[in-house]
């Protein structure tokens, strides 16, 4: 079984919700997921975010999810750890 441990995202999001209510939507979402967002830029409408998220069995489809009922979008996937049973 292979578990991901750890996610960096490139995400835009408009400036609601702010990023510690996003940052504690993922965070909620499972007892020991860490999650840290760095502000990259900021427009009149939107925030370019690079959100890293950390746990022992991060759930990939729910965290993208999280990030969509937010209203952000998902650019990209920057980093992946897996560790392999």
């Amino acid at each position: 079984m292979v578990h991901v441990k750890r996610l960096v995202l490139d995400i835009l999001k408009p400036h609601q919700p702010n990023s510690l209510d996003l940052a504690r939507e993922i965070a909620s979402l499972a007892e020991g997921y860490r999650v840290d967002i760095k502000v990259l830029e900021v427009d009149d409408k939107t925030e370019t975010l690079i959100v890293t998220v950390e746990g022992e069995d991060l759930d990939f489809d729910l965290i993208s999810a999280t990030i969509s009922e937010n209203g952000a979008s998902l650019h990209s996937v920057d980093e992946v750890s897996v560790v392999g049973q």
